[in-house]
């Protein structure tokens, strides 16, 4: 009898282990926060952690009447430059949602590790200065964004400084990004008359007062726009224009439409001020209502349901030494579908073996804590011991499948690296070595010579500054860099057919090969490119390598 009663109970426990998993899941919301250096990315992120719970007072960027470092800014350097070098993950809790956002570096030489990062998130959130509108960095991340077609929401920030005129804001963005847009909420005034925003749904108008600088929440007072008090708050000018300007808009902008936001081809608009808190919560509360849980991921046998039984997910990047008394690796993993446990058996699929994942985090920046479930849409932080490369699928699924590529993108820095001091060598090959798996910079050897010299390219300049700094800090090397003219770089794609020894090339070419051996081959001028390919019939180059 008994046996027969057990046999009963296991369809139940699976039932309520897939209800739990379903709710959790759908619980979750993943995106990464783009724009320019300075237009207050890292600020914006504060104020929703703080709404969430997850800090009690927001530390500004730069920190001089507030006298505390952004929680999100972790690395020395960072903390020296006052801008984000790398992508910091954070997750926190929000009316019964579990949001985690991916704060991207908005400083244009570290663009790669962003691209990576928009690899892992379900939408964006774009923020532009209000005083500065579309700048070049962002247009470049939006690109990327598109390529993916997930719905990005924007977030004009600065408006307690004097801003554009709104209606020439939204204009730019149209005819700038080629994304139509619609307005959420609207600004009362802005620098030292911003008055508030006015929200067209509610037809109210938000007053906000003073919150501290911005390092507590603040009180809001919602007053409806035909309530005669209203005059007596913002004043009769500034009520007028409101009046004028919602009349204009209600003509004249886009109807919102949820699935063309859904689609990445239409962009809620929202106004406000991070410094301050001006607007930060509203956004938050519509960016939950306008967005869906975990989407599916494309692999090799197809797409990947979330909500899945078996446990899959890809690596996106890789961090060395988050903690300065620990000489660890980090690789975050972001989870396509079903349940991580800790301690959980996966299948590497580019490892080809079975491995336990250890010591599993997530992180609050610098702060982590040891997880012991994450769900699909979930980033989370694994121990690497130096098995991981950025691309990589892990899964408990019995059918093996690749998720797809993340690609590389072409340095168009070069750099001869050399070591001061000779007897550095194993530090200096291997700092050099875990720097370039973090995919920060990608590493190339004199063709047939070995690692006495090497040759660094990288997307950015400033990263060779972090280069510099983390071998004298992370390593205790000194290294000496010497800038090389070459800015464009070649793949050979048919390795195999081609003697690299009778290769003839121009006199601005350079050969070289990466660490798996690979050759490649370097050139000052752009035009150089088809006259090696001319002179060397059925020579094959690329312009992308793959991880």
């Amino acid at each position: 009898m008994i046996n027969k009663h057990s046999d009963l109970e296991e369809p139940l426990v699976a039932d309520q282990t897939a209800n739990i998993r379903k709710k959790e899941i759908e619980k979750r919301r993943t995106f990464a926060i783009i724009s320019h250096p300075d237009a207050g990315k890292t600020t914006l992120t504060e104020k929703f952690l703080l709404y969430g719970g997850a800090i009690n007072e927001a530390g500004s960027v730069k920190g001089k009447a507030t006298a505390k470092h952004a929680v999100s800014d972790w690395m020395e350097i960072e903390k020296q430059r006052g801008i984000s070098v790398t992508s910091s993950v954070l997750q926190f809790h929000y009316d019964n949602y579990c949001i985690n956002i991916l704060d991207t570096p908005g400083h244009q030489d570290f663009s790669e590790d962003t691209y990576r990062t928009l690899m892992a998130a379900d939408s964006a959130v774009m923020v532009i200065d209000g005083s500065k509108g579309v700048e070049a960095q962002t247009r470049k991340l939006f690109k990327v964004c598109v390529m993916r077609h997930i719905p990005i929401f924007t977030f004009i920030n600065k408006m307690d400084r004097d801003a554009n005129d709104t209606f020439e804001l939204l204009d730019e963005i149209e005819n700038e990004l080629g994304i139509a847009t619609c307005p959420i909420n609207w600004p009362i005034g802005s620098g030292k008359g911003f008055k508030g925003v006015y929200d067209r749904n509610t037809r109210s108008v938000r007053i906000f007062s003073d919150t501290r600088k911005g390092t507590k929440e603040g009180e809001e007072q919602i007053i409806p726009i035909d309530a005669p008090e209203l005059e007596f708050v913002i004043g009769a000018e500034y009520k007028q224009q409101l009046l004028d300007e919602v009349e204009l808009l209600d003509g004249a902008s886009a109807e919102f439409d949820q699935e063309l936001v859904t689609k990445g081809e239409l962009s809620p608009v929202f106004f406000g001020s991070a410094l301050t808190n001006f607007g930060v919560e509203t956004f938050l509360q519509h960016f939950l209502q306008m967005t869906y849980a975990p989407l599916p991921r494309q692999s090799n046998i197809g797409q990947i349901d979330p909500f899945a039984e078996d446990f899959s997910g890809f690596i996106f990047k890789i961090q060395a030494n988050m903690n300065k008394n620990h000489r660890d690796r980090v690789a975050f993993m972001r989870i396509v579908s079903g349940k991580f446990d800790a301690g959980m058996e996966v299948y590497h699929v580019q490892g080809g073996k079975q491995i336990k994942l250890s010591q599993p985090q997530q992180m609050m920046a610098q702060e982590r804590k040891i997880v012991d479930e994450a769900y699909a849409g979930d980033i989370i932080g694994l121990f690497d011991p130096g098995i991981f490369s950025i691309g990589d699928t892990l899964t408990t699924a019995k059918e093996k499948f690749e998720f797809e590529g993340i690609p590389t993108f072409a340095p168009e820095h070069f750099a001869r690296v050399r070591l001061i001091d000779s007897m550095k060598r194993k530090q200096f090959v291997k700092g050099v070595n875990q720097i370039a798996q973090e995919g920060a910079i990608q590493i190339f050897q004199e063709y047939k010579g070995g690692m006495e010299e090497i040759i660094v390219g990288v997307v950015g300049v400033l990263q060779f500054d972090v280069l510099k700094f983390r071998l004298e800090n992370e390593y205790n090397v000194d290294i000496r860099l010497e800038n090389l003219p070459y800015e464009h770089i070649r793949w050979i794609e048919n390795k195999e057919e081609v003697d690299m020894d009778r290769l003839t090339g121009t006199s601005d070419m350079k050969k070289i090969m990466d660490l798996k051996g690979n050759p490649l081959l370097l050139f000052v001028n752009a035009w150089s490119v088809g006259m090696t390919l001319d002179r060397n019939e059925g020579l094959k180059l690329s312009e992308f390598g793959r991880n």
